[in-house]
């Protein structure tokens, strides 16, 4: 099957129709001063980029990172690499350095596109990284070496003309998205350049953009929520859109609602329970104004949080369910369906959504089971790149197994439980426990360390890390304030963990594996059931 290449798709076409000078983004910085870009001006920075890497030695299939804060110059980055047909793998600028390399080797990057700040991390691990060829800096205007490049004085003197073929195979590589796991180290989800006929539908399925609408989706673009839908399928189908560089607060989200009169908004139930904690004298202006629809996506949107956001924004708040494994949506409320506050909504058009035992077969209507996909939609990941083992371990024959629990009611509404393993989904990142108890044990005062997810209020996961202590050392706010610097730098700012408890043992089995659900028990207070396999 022929497809449009991603870039073409979203910025060629549309530049060849005539939109050359049309309005697409309006960028608006922490500050709230704003820029405006067009499709001329991404397709010509975009075609220099891809003149850059290819003159670097850049090929078809190669992994091209983009390490950047959410940036003008990071989406002309994605859309150059794609040009290519070379891969991108957009990763957090929050990573601390383990995690930058767990990512980085797995992908075998050839080149790196940064910040100055961030260049630092990248030093302290390049003696592991052999694939790694150049560092492309984006806010220095001199380079540094013959490894440090400045991206700036290259695209002084690269072509904004780049011929690439509009056209590819479907199954082209495209991008790599990366998840944690529960017991390893994370996984890069390969996508496709097919995806986008997914990413379109359900944009336009789901959240139903029309010609005049303002569109928000405030999902960084490392997440796939980001990637998907605050650049893909907004650009691709022309829907106006507002990208924020800054960083969260309630008044500035705000009055860019109010002040840009926001039609569409997408964005995460952790954002709407910080907003929650705000006077409700602050959405006064807002009730009433251009906002007809919310949308939220990457952990579960309870009752109370729903009927909430209903009421001080007056308008509907659709959840809805994917993950970087499916690429696009996949279960959703929408407008043509009546709202079960607290429920996932129905599978979109082409999506076959079943709940499964751990046989394989169908549970009964209000049971819960592993929520499952039928395989086979275009936004499906392709592999887990070098760890097929592990995407085989995904299926079930014709069956995607998300590692979700869920049941169905009897009028086909989904209903999430749970993750049927150990990550941890925090303020809507996945955060695999093995990484945090990974970097406790590099600090030399921590003798061992388990790490649980537990209910939180506002993160809907937080993280609870258990230590065990060697005789002599005593746990302080000093080395409190020492593990959570060095999960910071080693792992990330997300995965630090909200509470720290001191124990004098951690439940194992007699195989040494963590047993979580006995941690869970304890700290909920409950009876943690059979302990006959604990060691």
């Amino acid at each position: 099957m022929i497809v449009k290449n991603i870039a073409y798709a979203c910025l060629t076409q549309h530049c060849e129709n005539g939109y050359e000078e049309k309005e697409i983004i309006n960028w608006i910085h922490n500050d709230l001063s704003e820029t405006r870009f067009t499709y001329g001006e991404f397709e010509r920075e975009s075609n220099q980029i891809a003149n850059i890497l290819k003159d670097l030695g850049i090929h078809a299939q190669e992994v091209v990172s983009i390490f950047l804060p959410r940036s003008p110059k990071l989406i002309t980055s994605f859309f150059g690499i794609q040009k290519l047909q070379a891969m991108s793998c957009i990763l957090f600028s929050t990573l601390g350095e383990d995690a930058l390399l767990d990512r980085l080797g797995n992908s075998q990057a050839k080149v790196i596109i940064t910040k100055n700040s961030l260049v630092r991390k990248i030093l302290a691990i390049k003696d592991q990284l052999p694939e790694l060829e150049k560092i492309l800096v984006v806010d220095k205007e001199e380079h540094r070496d013959d490894f440090i490049f400045s991206l700036p004085a290259l695209l002084k003197d690269a072509d904004p003309e780049f011929d690439y073929p509009y056209q590819v195979d479907a199954e082209t590589p495209a991008f790599l998205q990366y998840t944690s796991g529960s017991t390893g180290k994370p996984k890069g989800a390969l996508h496709v350049h097919g995806a986008i006929l997914d990413i379109i539908q359900s944009f336009q399925e789901i959240l139903l953009p029309e010609s005049d609408d303002l569109y928000w989706c405030t999902a960084d673009p490392a997440w796939i929520t980001g990637l998907s839908y605050g650049i893909i399928a907004p650009l691709s189908t022309m829907t106006d859109s507002i990208q924020f560089g800054g960083t969260y607060n309630a008044d500035n989200w705000l009055k860019i609602l109010k002040d840009k009169q926001v039609n569409i908004w997408y964005t995460a139930p952790t954002a709407l329970r910080m907003l929650m904690q705000e006077d409700d004298e602050k959405f006064d202006e807002i009730r009433s104004n251009c906002l007809k629809r919310i949308y939220s996506v990457g952990e579960p949107l309870n009752p109370e949080i729903y009927h909430w956001g209903k009421k001080v924004f007056d308008t509907e708040v659709y959840d809805n369910w994917f993950q970087s494994e499916t690429g696009s949506i996949m279960i959703a409320n929408r407008p043509e369906l009546a709202v079960k506050p607290g429920s996932m909504g129905k599978p979109r058009s082409g999506i076959e959504v079943f709940i499964l035992d751990d046989d394989m077969q169908e549970r009964p209507v209000g049971l819960q089971g592993h929520l499952t996909l039928k395989k086979g939609w275009r936004s499906m990941f392709r592999t887990y790149f070098h760890k097929e083992d592990a995407y085989a371990d995904k299926f079930r024959g014709e069956f995607y197994i998300t590692g979700d629990l869920a049941y169905r009611d009897e009028e086909g509404y989904f209903w999430y439980v749970s993750r049927s393993d150990d990550v941890i989904n925090t303020a809507g990142h996945l955060v695999g426990p093995f990484e945090v108890e990974s970097a406790l044990l590099e600090i030399e005062e921590i003798a061992d360390a388990a790490v649980i997810g537990a209910d939180d209020p506002l993160l809907h996961k937080k993280i609870v890390a258990y230590i065990v202590l060697p005789e002599d050392v005593k746990w302080d706010r000093s080395l409190e304030l020492k593990c959570r610097i060095y999960i910071s730098n080693k792992v990330s700012t997300v995965a630090i963990p909200s509470e720290f408890i001191i124990t004098d043992k951690i439940p194992k089995n007699q195989s040494g594996k963590i047993l979580r659900r006995v941690l869970k028990a304890y700290y909920e207070g409950e009876d943690p059931g059979d302990i006959s396999t604990m060691e």
